[in-house]
């Protein structure tokens, strides 16, 4: 499947192209997102070790780790909203289209009229 795209339109050409740019978009910060919470894993388990041992050396160590793994975390919601503002921005209809129903969609409480069947 990698590679391939789904296309609601079922047209060839430029929309085809922006959806496989989307979908690589997508693969990419979902991969990035997997290496960053595998890394808290790792993270984690060391500070759960040093917080055993109560050395000193180690609990101090810890601060360092927590940091680390704050800084992930925030990485990790980073990638997040910019994966939710792409797929945001790849659902509002074209420009071609009609911006009077594209400015009714993206105010809140508001419902496009669809046409019917």
């Amino acid at each position: 499947m990698e590679g391939e795209t789904v296309s609601s339109g079922g047209g060839v050409g430029n929309g085809s192209q922006i959806e496989g740019n989307m979908v690589q978009t997508f693969q990419k910060n979902f991969v990035q997102v997997q290496t960053i919470l595998d890394q808290n894993r790792v993270l984690i388990n060391e500070i759960n070790q040093n917080q055993e041992s109560k050395m000193p050396h180690n609990l101090t160590r810890n601060v360092g780790l927590i940091r680390e793994l704050n800084n992930n975390i925030r990485r990790v919601v980073d990638l997040y909203a910019h994966l939710s503002t792409s797929f945001t921005k790849s659902m509002e209809p074209s420009s071609e289209g009609d911006s009077s129903s594209s400015a009714a969609a993206a105010k809140p409480g508001h419902k496009r009229n669809r046409p019917p069947p």
